[in-house]
């Protein structure tokens, strides 16, 4: 279901604790997954230009697209020409 309150965000019928958001900018896409029980994030990031991809857990939402997004760059910074 749709959160009217917090746009680009879906929660589970029943269950507003279990949510799914995204979030883009014109270099990359950021798909937040919160643990079943609300507690806790998984954090899909994708390089919008070559659709690379790091995955990283962590009990905020921000710890864990910081670290899934500072995998994905530290993997583009380890690609030559990349």
């Amino acid at each position: 279901m749709p959160d009217p309150d917090r746009r680009g965000t879906l929660h589970e019928a029943g269950r507003p604790a279990h949510r799914c958001r995204v979030e883009h900018d014109a270099a990359t896409l950021l798909v937040h997954l919160s643990d079943e029980d609300g507690d806790g994030w998984t954090t899909l990031a994708v390089d919008r230009a070559t659709r690379r991809w790091a995955v990283a857990q962590a009990p905020t939402q921000l710890a864990a697209a910081a670290a899934a997004v500072r995998s994905l760059r530290a993997e583009d910074a380890a690609t030559p020409g990349g």
